[in-house]
């Protein structure tokens, strides 16, 4: 058996040895964006690729001439779309379903090979090593067993992308939305919640949430520079 994983983040990575050992398999690791092509997968000839957070459009000649299969942070069709986990925290849910997927066209729209419960409890780095782990069992599950996906079916809910300009405190109308704003985009590489003032910016992160107020700790710049 040989798979290819595709991912923008490391989380994944050191799950290879395991998933080539409980699976018997040859696994390829890809991280950049022009390592995605046909002729490239073409010459390995993969049985399975695998897109665990990967935040590029997959090119047509790829799912179209490979079984893909990307995951997803919602109960689809509830929540297709941009920023999952973000999306999710902001509208008060914590409790969500991993979905793997086939991908076609339509984004976020193909059949459901397999749903797992997650948490999202915790900071975003958190959530998504826990994520991380959980993909590594679909993984396995899918390449050892026959698993035939099945369409989405429920009324589709499309989330928008959030923008950096959205993780603005100033939007929160409750100290425990301050606390889901910090702890939702704590993550490395991700543009941290931030307040402004006429002159400094303020950037939040290891946030923890008491009776009546928060602790975190604070990045202060100066505006522009």
């Amino acid at each position: 058996m040989r798979i290819v994983i595709v991912s923008n983040k490391d989380w994944h990575r050191k799950y290879v040895d395991e998933i080539e050992a409980r699976t018997n398999s040859n696994v390829m690791y890809l991280s950049g964006r022009e390592e995605v092509t046909r002729e490239k997968l073409t010459e390995f000839k993969p049985d399975w690729v695998f897109f665990p957070h990967w935040s590029y459009i997959i090119p047509a000649e790829v799912y179209e001439n490979f079984r893909c299969v990307i995951f997803h942070m919602t109960d689809l069709p509830f929540g297709r779309g941009g920023s999952p986990l973000q999306n999710l925290i902001a509208r008060g849910i914590y409790e969500t379903k991993l979905s793997a997927i086939r991908c076609v066209k339509e984004l976020d729209a193909g059949e459901i090979y397999k749903k797992i419960p997650l948490s999202l409890w915790g900071t975003a780095e958190e959530i998504y090593l826990r994520a991380a782990e959980l993909t590594k069992e679909i993984i396995i599950d899918l390449v050892l067993n026959t698993v035939e996906p099945v369409p989405q079916s429920g009324e589709v809910i499309t989330f928008q992308r959030r923008k950096s300009a959205d993780g603005n405190v100033e939007l929160c109308g409750s100290l425990h939305q301050v606390f889901d704003y910090i702890r939702m985009l704590d993550a490395d590489t991700y543009p941290k919640a931030f307040l402004e003032t006429e002159k400094f910016r303020l950037e939040f992160s290891r946030a923890s949430l008491r009776e009546n107020e928060i602790l975190a700790d604070v990045k202060i710049t100066v505006k522009g520079e």
